[in-house]
């Protein structure tokens, strides 16, 4: 029987890094790790309506946390004149036990992006787009930008079927087993209406690291 595991994870320090770095005794390990949490879900809560945010990282040191957003569109999370960064501060801070400074990077390259590609299709299923269709042209997108391959993977009651099912495209290879190679992973929910979650995995293979 075959052993899943989180391309991300299986390749941790070999190539990829932790979202969240900092060190932490037993007495502060538990309350860190809520806060940490709470703050990423504000984060994606406030941007859940179109899929911008690619990565949140967050660095702790002894008296600042410093939360870096890997966004595809800077501009809607900057908001005129710095509103909405400033406006993100003070929400963040109420939920930390330090003072929070924000970072913003833009990804160059959404279609590189596995989180943004797999809930872009996401919200194409939920507006009762074709799968076929909207997988395709995601590969597709993807394959165009430079990726070395692509996977992507739905399952649940596609196309308002009665029985539930699992569909897949994929564009180039994906090695998995590699742990050289360079394979971005995610995974995305669509609540489409009628039929019920759709779920999303997309994996994107960059080529090797040496």
């Amino acid at each position: 029987m075959g052993q899943k595991v989180n391309p991300i994870s299986f390749r941790l320090q070999v190539h990829k890094n932790w979202s969240s770095r900092w060190f932490a005794g037993k007495k502060d390990f538990a309350k860190w790790l809520k806060e940490d949490i709470e703050i990423r879900e504000l984060i994606e809560k406030k941007f859940a309506s179109r899929p911008t945010i690619s990565r949140i990282e967050i660095e702790r040191s002894a008296n600042l946390i410093t939360v870096t957003i890997h966004t595809a569109k800077a501009g809607v999370v900057i908001g005129r004149g710095g509103a909405g960064v400033a406006e993100l501060k003070v929400q963040i801070e109420k939920v930390a036990s330090l003072p929070v400074r924000i970072n913003i990077e833009e990804v160059k390259r959404p279609e590189l992006d596995a989180k943004l590609v797999a809930e872009n299709i996401a919200r194409q299923l939920e507006r009762r787009i074709n799968f076929r269709r909207a997988t395709k042209m995601s590969a597709q997108n993807t394959m165009n930008a430079g990726a070395k391959g692509i996977r992507i993977q739905v399952a649940g009651r596609l196309n308002s079927a009665e029985m539930a099912r699992r569909e897949k495209v994929i564009e180039g290879s994906v090695p998995l087993h590699t742990l050289r190679a360079d394979v971005d992973f995610h995974t995305a929910r669509a609540n489409a209406p009628g039929v019920g979650i759709i779920g999303v995995k997309v994996w994107i293979y960059k080529g090797e690291r040496s």
